[in-house]
C-alpha cells in the first residue's frame, strides 16, 4: 500500500501534521467508515467519512462521523442552497481523483465547497480518509478546517 497520495502530499505541502494508519479495507462491509472504526479500534463517531454531494447541482464535499447519516436539507442550507443530493459514483471519482471508498477531503483535484460536521470539534484528533482505500489519516479538527478551507456545520440526520 502506498502511504503517499495526493491528500498526504497537500497536507505536507501546506505544513499540516499527520499520522497515517493503515488498515484492512473490506469492500463487502455494508457500511466502510463503521468497519475501518472496528479494524482500528477506534470509536465510529471519531472516524469521520466524506462523501461527494451535489448542491443545487454544484459539486461539494462533506465529511461526517462514520456513524451517522447525512442530512442533505441541512447540508444544502449550510452551503446556502435549496437542494443537495448524492453525486454518482463515478462522477465522484473523475472529480476528486479519488475511488469511492478512499475519498478525501484533501488534495482533491479540483476544490470545491467543503462541510465538516461540527461534531468534529468534540475531539482532540479525528481521522478521516488519506485518499486510498484501507488509509486514515488522524488529523486536529482546525487543521482538518484549514486544509480543506471547510466550514463547520450541523450537517448529519
Amino acid at each position: 500500500m502506498a502511504k503517499t497520495t495526493p491528500a498526504t502530499v497537500a497536507l505536507a505541502k501546506a505544513g499540516i501534521g499527520f499520522e497515517l494508519h493503515p488498515y484492512d479495507y473490506d469492500p463487502d462491509a455494508p457500511r466502510v467508515g463503521l468497519q475501518a472504526a472496528e479494524a482500528l479500534g477506534k470509536a465510529p463517531e471519531q472516524v469521520f467519512k466524506s462523501l461527494m454531494v451535489l448542491v443545487d447541482d454544484k459539486p461539494a464535499c462533506v465529511v461526517l462521523p462514520s456513524d451517522c447519516e447525512v442530512s442533505m436539507k441541512k447540508l444544502a442550507t449550510a452551503l446556502h442552497g435549496k437542494h443537495a443530493q448524492m453525486m454518482k459514483p463515478a462522477d465522484a471519482e473523475r472529480l476528486t481523483g479519488y475511488k469511492i471508498g478512499g475519498v478525501s477531503p484533501f488534495g482533491q483535484r479540483k476544490q470545491v465547497p467543503t462541510v465538516i460536521d461540527e461534531t468534529a470539534q468534540l475531539f482532540e484528533t479525528v481521522l478521516i480518509n488519506a485518499g486510498q482505500r484501507g488509509l486514515l489519516l488522524e488529523i486536529t479538527p482546525e487543521a482538518a478546517l484549514r486544509a480543506s478551507a471547510a466550514k463547520w456545520a450541523d450537517v448529519t440526520a
